[in-house]
């Protein structure tokens, strides 16, 4: 993602990067077009998780304060058919870009649609990345930018922003005419998640996410081939498969080890998968005992398994998100979880035969409650457009015309990255990743699932879930139970901590 780089990397310096370098590359993977992926109305129910960077006090602590003369808000335009926002046609758009892995020239190409909407509009664009250090004085001033992609190392905390207000509701573009057809609602052609991602409290929609990231196993089907087996669907057959790949010399699996937050992209949607998407739900509400739910159990269990008969490869533990992704690309390990950004990312380590494809995650067996299939997938590259911007008409208009499938093509053909319109690959060639996500979202259809818990307690899944307790569990440090009282320690002592701003699913 281009932006989100930041975002799970929080604590990865990859952090950043990653968003930026992931989105970016995210490349889900539905190889064939991209059309059946879910309906919306199918989708009311995957509320989507979204990747949220630490926020610094600095930033807290300034959203808080007012302070400077709010500036003076543009007169609304006359509506039209052509434009359905009402922006006024004179009215000055600035633009601020996250200047990540995404590059500025699909937002650029934009712009001109835009201009040429409005060739009296002039349209100040701008790219950084140091988006809370720009920014934040501006907002405390009163004077924001009229659209801003809030992404990077320096993102500014999306619960700061929708707690003091200070962001627009989005739901006037949602319910708007779409770029392409009259006919059909902006929401209405967008991808499973990605409206339920934006919202925080209520109905209200906070934040377009722009990029569509597919997390799952990633591996080479080649490797697998190799092994004369195919993607297994249930633990048993996963064992199998990795018993095998090790007497070829060739562990079962690898992960980030020093950031083993990155287990959940296949964790959090097995245990979905296993026990119901009520399971995962409770676990964001921080809900009592939600962590001692079977289902969490029976698929703790089966990862300490991996690691208990050696199928995970040496010294994983001690590996960064480059180092495990080096390893997976040259054939070291079979299975890696991550997300689609990892096409991108490995890009320079890949070999040209690997054939890059990627799976939702095995399940325990034929009494898992959610089909094969499920996979947890939503978007990044959040844009914003502020409550006291002058111009936020434009700021939505202009991401009408970025939801457009013309728009939407152009980002996926030059940064190799699904976007939130559910659509736009036709025509383009995929790369293997993207070819391959895109068809797991065809075989997911309406069970994807989009864990909340990294965008809403950023602290609590990084360092406290993903390091203190399931990278000590994969390290051999801990068993199960004793993972799963500690997590569940954590996850109270959040919902007790009453500096915390709490949400819960509607």
């Amino acid at each position: 993602m281009g932006s989100n780089s930041a975002e799970y990397d929080g604590t990865r310096e990859h952090s950043t990067r990653e968003h930026s370098t992931r989105e970016h590359s995210t490349r889900d993977r539905t190889g064939h077009g991209t059309k059946g992926v879910g309906r919306r109305d199918l989708i009311k129910r995957s509320a989507a998780l979204g990747l949220i960077s630490v926020p610094t006090m600095s930033f807290l602590s300034a959203c808080a304060s007012g302070g400077g003369k709010d500036q003076e808000k543009a007169e609304e335009g006359k509506k039209t058919a052509k434009n359905p926002l009402g922006v006024n046609n004179t009215a000055k758009l600035e633009f601020v870009l996250f200047d990540g892995g995404f590059g500025m020239e699909y937002a650029e190409d934009a712009v001109k649609v835009y201009q040429k909407a409005f060739p009296g509009a002039k349209v100040e664009f701008s790219a950084t990345q140091k988006i809370q250090s720009t920014l934040q004085p501006r907002f405390n001033q009163g004077t924001p930018p009229d659209l801003i992609d809030n992404s990077g190392a320096e993102q500014m905390d999306m619960g700061t922003l929708v707690g003091k207000k200070q962001l627009t509701d989005l739901t006037p573009l949602l319910d708007a005419p779409s770029y392409d057809d009259p006919g059909t609602k902006v929401r209405d052609t967008l991808r499973p998640g990605i409206v339920e991602m934006g919202q925080f409290d209520g109905e209200q929609v906070w934040i377009l996410y722009y990029a569509y990231t597919v997390y799952g196993v990633w591996y080479s089907q080649k490797a697998l081939d190799s092994l004369d087996e195919q993607y297994p669907e249930t633990w048993d057959q996963m064992l199998a498969v990795c018993a095998k790949a090790k007497k070829k010399g060739m562990a079962g699996w690898t992960y980030a080890g020093k950031y083993p937050y990155y287990l959940p992209f296949s964790l959090y949607p097995m245990i979905g998968k296993v026990g119901g998407r009520e399971v995962l739900d409770a676990i964001d509400n921080l809900e009592p005992n939600a962590w001692k739910h079977p289902a969490v159990k029976a698929c703790f269990e089966a990862y300490y398994e991996l690691q208990q008969k050696g199928y995970v490869l040496k010294g994983t533990p001690g590996l960064d998100h480059i180092q495990s992704q080096t390893a997976w690309a040259k054939g070291d390990a079979l299975f890696i979880p991550n997300g689609s950004w990892v096409e991108n990312e490995s890009a320079n380590v890949m070999p040209d035969d690997f054939d890059l494809a990627v799976s939702a995650p095995t399940g325990l067996d034929s009494s898992d409650k959610l089909p094969f299939g499920t996979i947890w997938a939503s978007g990044g590259e959040p844009f914003v457009v502020p409550a006291k911007a002058a111009n936020a008409a434009g700021g939505m208009e202009q991401l009408r015309i970025m939801l457009s499938e013309a728009s939407s093509k152009n980002f996926t053909g030059k940064v190799k990255s699904l976007t939130a319109y559910n659509g736009g690959t036709d025509g383009i060639e995929l790369t293997p990743g993207l070819t391959s996500g895109v068809a797991a979202l065809d075989v997911a259809g309406e069970n994807v699932v989009n864990p909340r818990l990294q965008d809403w307690y950023v602290q609590l899944q990084k360092e406290k879930i993903g390091v203190s307790g399931i990278g000590e569990m994969m390290a051999g440090r801990a068993t199960p139970a004793e993972t799963i009282k500690k997590i569940q320690a954590f996850a109270d002592e959040t919902a007790k901590d009453s500096s915390i701003k709490h949400y819960k699913h509607q």
